[in-house]
């Protein structure tokens, strides 16, 4: 299904960005939506994770310029 909800762990295992990686992200309002359903619980959908990868794409070092 594309829209599932996913936890961290399994965010960290389809994205290869760890756990850590991924709170420090959402501390600072970048990475992908996520939803907090309870106060200790963060969810995110697969299709929105997977399109936060997709718009990361760069081609070469021109994009730096």
């Amino acid at each position: 299904m594309d829209d599932d909800y996913l936890p961290p762990i399994a965010v960290q295992d389809l994205t290869g960005v760890s756990i850590a990686a991924l709170a420090q992200l959402r501390h600072r309002g970048l990475g992908p939506r996520y939803y907090k359903p309870t106060p200790r619980t963060v969810l995110y959908k697969r299709s929105e994770v997977v399109a936060w990868i997709e718009g990361s794409v760069r081609q070469g070092i021109r994009e730096l310029a």
